[in-house]
């Protein structure tokens, strides 16, 4: 059990306030405690916008994690780079990232387990330990994967804040005129498909740059950086402009002459502050050969 008591009138609310004093918990964790009423202010429950006052006792009661069912699989995962905090891996395009409906195994919590045994954060929860951020199940790349709790917290902090800077290289079709622009357009569940994102006024913001590294007669080849991280943002905000990722079946109808399944994007670079070191880290993934063989074959028809 671990009791907290607040010498100062910040005037803020409770999930808020405990999310600053104690850095082994994220601010989901303390509203999940909350919900399951095992947090109490002065002896009494109260909700997470409680907004918290000078003298008030705060209780919590430590849960033990629960054990994780997911079973070890030996898939092939080439790791970018590893440390008793993080491993840094290139997912490969087709792999999902975490189990879910109608992917119990052979995801790429499987094989990290394989690879870090029992070392992972289970801030995710059961199905998604060591997870901080994600890729699309065809978009390949870079990906930081937690050892524990406090690097965890740390990394997910670094991108709420936006202090995490994510490169990445498209293909798509069409040839755009601009060198570079910024696509600033929000985007929510759309309302036709709920498995699908779309551009809405009632959605959350985004922000996508992109700058053109090569032009070919009926593509571009792009490098795109992202402010925000919301779900399918790079190819929603480029299909909405009129350029669809190469292979994209959800945003387009997919067709290509290259026989490519799944988005032609992949995630080339990430930069952060080490969790525990602080000092800036940039890795980077190298392209897919399936991706090289198809620019190499654009440049030929040049």
């Amino acid at each position: 059990m671990k009791q907290f008591k607040i010498k100062e009138d910040n005037n803020e609310r409770l999930d808020k306030v405990l999310s600053k004093i104690d850095n082994t918990l994220s601010r989901t964790m303390i509203q999940k405690l909350i919900e399951e009423e095992k947090i109490l202010v002065n002896g009494k429950l109260e909700k997470a916008s409680y907004k918290v006052n000078i003298g008030d006792l705060i209780t919590i009661e430590e849960v033990p994690p629960k054990e994780i069912e997911l079973k070890a699989e030996d898939i092939p995962i080439e790791i970018l780079y590893e440390d008793k905090d993080i491993i840094v891996v290139n997912k490969p395009k087709g792999l999902v990232v975490h189990p879910a409906n109608g992917n119990p195994d052979g995801t790429l919590v499987n094989a990290i387990m394989n690879i870090c045994k029992d070392s992972l954060s289970g801030i995710g929860g059961e199905i998604r330990p060591g997870i901080v951020h994600r890729l699309d199940k065809d978009t390949s790349g870079v990906l930081i994967v937690a050892k524990n709790d406090i690097a965890h917290i740390n990394l997910s902090n670094q991108i709420k804040n936006r202090e995490v800077k994510k490169i990445y290289i498209a293909l798509v079709r069409g040839v755009i005129k601009e060198n570079e622009a910024t696509i600033n357009m929000p985007i929510a569940r759309s309302t036709k498909d709920r498995k699908k994102m779309a551009v809405s006024k009632n959605g959350k913001e985004a922000v996508t740059h992109f700058t053109v590294l090569e032009r070919f007669e009926k593509y571009t080849l792009l490098k795109v950086k992202i402010d925000t991280g919301r779900t399918h943002q790079i190819r929603v905000h480029l299909s909405e402009i009129g350029y669809p990722v190469v292979g994209d079946y959800v945003y387009s109808n997919g067709k290509n002459p290259f026989n490519v399944v799944g988005q032609m994007l992949h995630a080339k670079s990430i930069e952060f502050k080490h969790p525990t070191t602080g000092k800036i880290m940039k890795i980077e993934a190298p392209l897919p050969e399936y991706f090289e063989k198809i620019i190499k074959e654009l440049k030929g028809q040049i």
